[in-house]
């Protein structure tokens, strides 16, 4: 590929080309998504496969919404709780993410994390 002296350009010619590059980029990729999708709908027809059973399998769904590694759908593990709200014992908090509020206002009040560790 042959380099462009872009040192006469000003900025506003610069930003213009940029403009235009990006725009150029943009239109590619949709044209190439464009053409991979019907690559993937002539491959599904010649074989006789629906479309939908093809992404079903590549997203790695399986019936019974179990994932290969064992992990549960939408998130890490659930940490034990390590922190309880002493006005209500249904509170609790692992201590990891945002502090619930109870904490928030009891740390704020002057209390220590230490008063609600189980």
């Amino acid at each position: 590929m042959a380099k462009t002296d872009l040192s006469n350009y000003n900025l506003a010619e610069l930003k213009g080309l940029q403009f235009d590059i990006e725009k150029e980029i943009k239109s590619r990729q949709h044209d190439e998504v464009r053409k991979a999708r019907e690559q993937i709908l002539a491959i599904a027809q010649d074989v006789g496969v629906p479309v939908s059973k093809l992404i079903a399998r590549v997203a790695g769904s399986k019936k019974d919404g179990a994932r290969k590694d064992g992990a549960k759908k939408g998130g890490g593990q659930q940490g034990q709780a390590r922190f309880r709200n002493p006005a209500d014992d249904s509170q609790t908090w692992t201590g990891r993410g945002r502090q619930p509020r109870w904490i928030a206002e009891a740390l704020s009040g002057g209390k220590s994390l230490d008063d609600f560790r189980i």
